[in-house]
């Protein structure tokens, strides 16, 4: 693990590298305050830090608080020893109140040193696993867990979003609803694991068919929603044309079997000073997809 040492004493700093190296420890050495923080603002900053109390710049007490503002803003922790000479109450007192973990007082005992820092160790991992929890349930929250793009809920939030952003900044809004035709033959006939295996690939190739901040995300079944900002009608026509051959292009492999899996996609754009609202764009949208598939399948219908 990362560790940062902050001290203007060479000598202390000498000492407090050579240990920490022999105990294992990455180290970064800071030669004052304000090259202490710099460091800890920085990215894939180190977790634990151990900061003389007095330095150049900014002393120990105050790195501590900048962290612990900074902490506000950002989901993560560093773990703070503070090395110190000083042993009044109030002076300890301080430092703890101005966001430091722990303490260890000069001259540094080395075995209280280790302890302290393992104890340390085991709240950034705490940490680092809370954060993953954390996250894991967000995916859950917001992502189809078969196919692991936007759910329904998570969809018609972006949806709602892009209106928002495109009536501000004046700008259009794609909208595409994409149906695959003949779903249940391929559950029917290769059964429901297959089926799966087909919604997933076709996430797949819808993710790869459009830009990185395009929206896709399963409305239902075999039915997704596409949000497309800045799209006018013509470029809506044109993605989702892209997205209807990045399926029609290639077979899937199901059950060792080669099988073309098409879809129909039914498209609409909002344009600025439009009124009408995600549900009434959807509605549109499904007419159009109601049209390509009374079309034939197997392609795109535009709806204004």
């Amino acid at each position: 693990m990362r560790i940062l040492i902050a001290d203007d004493s060479i000598v202390s700093r000498h000492v407090l590298d050579a240990t920490l190296r022999k105990w294992g420890y990455e180290v970064v050495v800071a030669c004052d305050g304000v090259e202490a923080w710099n460091v800890l603002e920085g990215e894939d900053a180190p977790k634990l830090a151990i900061l003389d109390w007095v330095m150049p710049g900014l002393t120990g007490p105050e790195v501590c608080r900048r962290v612990r503002e900074r902490l506000k803003e950002k989901d993560t922790y560093t773990y703070i020893l503070l090395l110190t000479s000083k042993s009044l109450k109030e002076d300890l007192i301080e430092g703890m109140e101005a966001g430091a973990d722990d303490y260890v007082t000069k001259p540094f005992d080395q075995h209280e040193l280790k302890v302290r820092l393992r104890a340390g160790t085991r709240i950034i991992d705490l940490q680092r696993e809370l954060v993953a929890a954390k996250d894991e349930l967000r995916e859950q929250a917001t992502k189809d867990f078969l196919t692991r793009i936007w759910n329904r809920s998570s969809i018609l939030d972006i949806l709602h979003r892009e209106l928002m952003r495109g009536g501000r900044e004046k700008r259009p809004v794609g909208v595409v609803l994409a149906d695959l035709d003949h779903f249940k033959s391929v559950n029917d006939t290769y059964g429901h694991f297959a089926g799966d295996a087909v919604l997933r690939e076709f996430a797949r190739r819808m993710q790869i068919s459009i830009r990185a901040y395009d929206a896709i995300g399963r409305y239902g079944g075999e039915e997704f929603l596409v949000i497309l900002p800045g799209c006018d009608k013509s470029a809506t026509l044109d993605k989702a044309e892209r997205m209807r051959a990045a399926l029609d292009a290639e077979p899937m492999l199901i059950n060792d079997e080669q099988r073309l899996v098409t879809c129909s996609f039914g498209a609409t754009t909002w344009r600025p000073g439009d009124e009408a609202s995600p549900d009434a764009l959807i509605r549109v949208a499904d007419d159009a997809l109601y049209a390509a598939k009374h079309q034939g399948r197997n392609r795109v219908v535009a709806t204004v």
